[in-house]
């Protein structure tokens, strides 16, 4: 029996909007203002999404527990296999000593955090991103971050900021490839488009980074590392995605702006060295911070030791992201299990879909392809590098385990609690919403992709969520519609600070663990701001010349 999803079961927009905005609310009111933990907190708001789904919507009940079900299982595979494998070789670095010697060489470089959170949190972080992303760049930098002596509020919120301006890019260009091949946009345009929007914000976003950590007066006192790291990632953006593809856009831009950030560094240091590892201005987590350490120097033969786990991370991550290599694991062992009294039952109706279309509910068990898997046998060959023996490598693995049971267990709950309301199309009522703003639509429809990412933690979901949607309301409103795909990935990236997953794996990488809270509270201005200045200039690029200029028709 299929169930055709109602966008406005009450025949009221308004009410129908709010008992949709319900689940969020209470796992955001939750999280953020009640000080709840992040598994209790997203526990209640899967609860509130199964109640309206099913009470107000009039879904299944059945079809409901499946979709919950079925989004536990994908934050198990690959997002919690991610965190889980990071935080494993993480673990086996900081118990050898090898990670001191990283952190010593980083501060080698620069003993200035803003410097080292511009090479790390902003270059580092977009490689990883270009390379894997769902999560990998926030728990690697943010655990380098930590090691490093940051405070723990610092180290979690200032990898957030610094991982929005790659995120339209990650995992080899995957959610603009997505975003072509569900809604029918052509690769090359949108691609194109997405890379003259975000260069702008590749860098503003820099420069942000550290006004959020140090303040004005102490970002303008590095102004010109800060304008180097940005235009050196800017620039390569721009041109790939314009010139070449959405696969390497990350890699080579992070690349770029890492080598010359490192290069500048040697004719030019600050003045002042800011060696705080706190915020400016209000840090609960303050006195968890390291104090500053006089800086260590290792011999050549330490120095190598301490980064190949970390070289050996890149290499296979890179590889695993490449498409021939999935293809051919997910050739070996990648079952797709339909989960049965869900799958191709829910019909999506328009106007998200020219006419009732079914929905998919397939999972993917593709374990020997999933980006989690690569990191762990890159820690398990870091760890043999490292003589650890097989005894200690194994019971390393099972204390990480019991280590970040509770993040997770909130991933799985976050994860189920997006896909209930995928299936129930609650979700798609918020998002028309935003569709019926007229002229100002540029503005709303770009924080649609913002509310997107943040509800499904991935700018690919958001793509897929509202891909399509974007593409009909730019048809009738006469607008580009590559210009407004381009948007919902471009305001997208902006809501992957406050996603409740990324936010999970930032304190589970920082060890904070029951402050979601404080950094959901932290990141969320930082996140609507830099949204709207998306939304303003995606509007300008609408209506405004010379700014309609950078439109791909």
């Amino acid at each position: 029996m299929t169930w055709q999803q109602i966008y406005d079961p009450f025949g009221n927009m308004f009410v129908s909007t709010a008992l949709a905005a319900i689940p969020v609310v209470v796992m955001l009111g939750a999280l953020g203002l009640f000080h709840i933990k992040a598994h209790i907190a997203a526990g209640m708001g899967l609860l509130a999404a199964l109640l309206v789904a099913v009470f107000a919507y009039g879904m299944p009940a059945g079809m409901a527990g499946r979709a919950a079900m079925l989004g536990g299982f994908v934050g198990l595979l690959p997002i919690g296999w991610i965190v889980l494998n990071i935080i494993f070789l993480h673990q086996l670095t900081e118990q050898n000593g090898s990670f001191k010697v990283l952190q010593d060489s980083l501060s080698g470089i620069t003993e200035d955090r803003r410097i080292q959170l511009l090479l790390i949190a902003f270059c580092f972080g977009a490689f990883f991103e270009g390379a894997a992303g769902f999560g990998t760049p926030v728990a690697v930098t943010a655990a380098i971050l930590i090691g490093l002596g940051f405070s723990p509020l610092a180290a979690s919120g200032l990898s957030l900021i610094a991982n929005t301006a790659p995120v339209a890019f990650g995992a080899l260009g995957t959610p603009v490839i997505t975003l072509a091949k569900v809604h029918g946009y052509d690769l090359m345009e949108v691609t194109a488009m997405i890379g003259r929007q975000l260069p702008f914000f590749s860098l503003l976003v820099p420069f942000w980074l550290i006004w959020a950590f140090a303040g004005r007066k102490a970002m303008m006192e590095i102004w010109p590392a800060i304008l180097v790291t940005g235009l050196s990632f800017a620039i390569p953006q721009f041109l790939v995605s314009n010139f070449i593809g959405p696969e390497l856009v990350d890699i080579i831009a992070a690349i770029v702006s890492m080598l010359c950030l490192i290069a500048f560094l040697r004719v030019w240091q600050p003045k002042k060295v800011w060696t705080s590892p706190s915020l400016r201005g209000h840090d609960p987590s303050a006195a968890e911070a390291k104090p500053p350490q006089p800086v260590v120097r290792h011999d050549r033969a330490a120095l190598v030791a301490a980064w190949t786990p970390w070289v050996i991370l890149s290499v296979f991550v890179f590889v695993w992201g490449l498409p021939p290599v999935k293809a051919w694991l997910n050739g070996i062992f990648a079952p797709s299990i339909p989960i049965e009294g869900l799958h191709n039952l829910v019909l999506k109706s328009p106007p998200v879909v020219p006419e009732p279309h079914p929905e998919g509910a397939v999972y993917s068990f593709n374990l020997l392809s999933a980006t989690g898997t690569g990191i762990l046998l890159a820690a398990v060959i870091s760890a043999l590098v490292m003589k650890y023996k097989p005894v200690d490598i194994v019971r390393t693995f099972f204390k990480t385990t019991w280590l970040v049971r509770y993040s997770l267990l909130t991933i799985v709950l976050m994860l189920a609690l997006g896909t209930v309301t995928r299936f129930s199309g609650t979700d798609t009522t918020l998002g028309l919403a935003f569709a019926n703003t007229g002229m100002l639509y540029p503005f709303f429809g770009t924080l649609m992709g913002w509310m997107g990412v943040a509800l499904t933690g991935s700018d690919t979901a958001s793509n897929v969520l509202f891909g399509g949607m974007q593409k009909v309301a730019a048809e009738q409103l006469h607008l580009s519609p590559n210009l407004m795909g381009a948007a919902n990935s471009s305001g997208g990236v902006m809501g992957k600070m406050i996603d409740a997953q990324s936010i999970v794996v930032a304190s589970t990488a920082t060890r904070w663990f029951n402050h979601e809270g404080d950094i959901l509270r932290y990141v969320f201005f930082h996140s609507i701001a830099l949204a709207c200045l998306v939304g303003v200039f995606v509007t300008m690029q609408a209506y405004v010349w010379p700014f309609t200029l950078l439109v791909v028709h």
